[in-house]
């Protein structure tokens, strides 16, 4: 394995560590809990003899993350599906760049579909306000997460150091490494159903090779995500966050992190798709050479985005939420029935019984978190796509 010190603060666990981390894991108080929703039908014992056996990032992530992100797929999916794996090479490392609706699933299926398709799964972007406890810690690190700051918490200059570092260590994975890794497309979540990607990724990307814009980019094998959900798990959060955030800056509290991953876990999720877009080629980028930096970052950014809104599989709810937002029943009998409406107005009912002194308001924010990848897609097709499952 190629080893670079200097990364020691932000990469993976290695290989050696992994014993030492099962063991912590297999000690902690809450193991049996864990161990009873990964693996329902072993024992305790038998699940915490099994974690022990485990020497290497790639049995964990075999042997536990597989289980982890199955049941998480039997429990709260309807259906998964996913496309584009033909765009892929077995044996090519990627830099993986998704839109962001959960903190958890997005990259996590990712994990699964590669591994059932006989390919290497990949590193995954750990965010720093996450790592709260050594047991996350220690899940984290062996599921081949690597540590990334989020901004606001330190100046500018440290925050361009740390962003240096974060590039050159993408870089080092995808080149040195030949290993394959995921980021979001943006820091944090989309919370208003817009998958915009931020312009300062895609700089931040090129931070570690800047006397060749193109081959920056190039050299990563970029690969754009879009992950679907019918029904989002974190709606209702997302919808009173926005609504907060109109009056002040929203502020989390204590332990809403860790609340958003049980929710992302454990709550319904319906029909979920992920697509795998084309690569990013260097013909891609060539269009955008003459370009100063910061219109070539924007220019690269939007192209992302395009793939993404282009491949974004919508489903009945984001045709109902456009219908009620703009007053229209354009895709009613079209894109979705009677049955469809009443579920999903069912849900605006829940949101609707917070008690906000602008009920309206909140409900539009609501309608915008699914109906703006109508939007987003027609942008680019007067036939955007529903889900295949829908």
């Amino acid at each position: 394995m190629i080893r670079d010190p200097q990364f020691d603060d932000i990469r993976p666990y290695y290989d050696e560590e992994i014993p030492a981390a099962m063991q912590r894991i297999a000690d902690n108080d809450v193991f049996p809990l864990l161990a009873s929703y990964i693996f329902p039908d072993k024992s305790v014992e038998q699940t915490r003899s099994l974690l022990k056996s485990i020497k290497t990032c790639d049995e964990f992530q075999v042997k536990v993350m597989w289980h982890v992100n199955d049941q998480i797929r039997q429990r709260s999916i309807t259906n998964f599906t996913y496309s584009g794996i033909e765009n892929l090479e077995k044996d090519k490392p990627y830099l993986f760049i998704s839109n962001h609706r959960d903190i958890m699933l997005d990259a996590s299926v990712l994990q699964n579909v590669l591994y059932d398709n006989g390919m290497a799964t990949t590193e995954i972007t750990f965010g720093a306000n996450l790592m709260t406890s050594s047991l996350v810690i220690d899940i984290g690190k062996a599921n081949k997460m690597f540590r990334v700051e989020r901004p606001g918490i330190m100046n500018l200059r440290e925050f361009y150091i740390k962003s240096k570092h974060l590039s050159d260590y993408i870089r080092f994975t995808i080149t040195e490494k030949k290993q394959s890794a995921w980021i979001a497309h943006r820091n944090g979540r989309t919370k208003d159903g817009n998958d915009i990607t931020d312009q300062g990724v895609i700089k931040m990307l090129g931070m570690s090779k800047r006397e060749d814009k193109i081959a920056a980019l190039e050299e990563l094998n970029i690969v754009p995500l879009a992950i679907s959900y019918e029904w989002e798990t974190c709606d209702y959060m997302k919808a009173l966050e926005l609504y907060q955030s109109r009056f002040e800056k929203y502020v989390k509290k204590q332990g809403e992190d860790l609340a958003s991953i049980l929710s992302g876990i454990t709550k319904p999720k319906g029909d979920v798709h992920l697509s795998i877009c084309k690569p990013v080629s260097r013909e891609d980028l060539s269009k955008f050479d003459s370009l100063t930096n910061i219109e070539y970052e924007r220019e690269v950014a939007k192209l992302i985005d395009r793939r993404i809104h282009e491949a974004y599989a919508l489903t009945p709810n984001n045709f109902i939420a456009h219908d009620i937002r703009f007053g229209k029943h354009e895709f009613k009998g079209l894109e979705y029935d009677d049955e469809h409406e009443a579920r999903f107005i069912n849900r605006i009912n829940g949101l609707l019984k917070y008690e906000v002194e602008e009920p309206e308001v909140l409900k539009d924010i609501f309608l915008g978190i699914y109906s703006n990848p109508v939007d987003n897609c027609f942008k680019y097709s007067s036939t955007a796509h529903a889900s295949p499952i829908a």
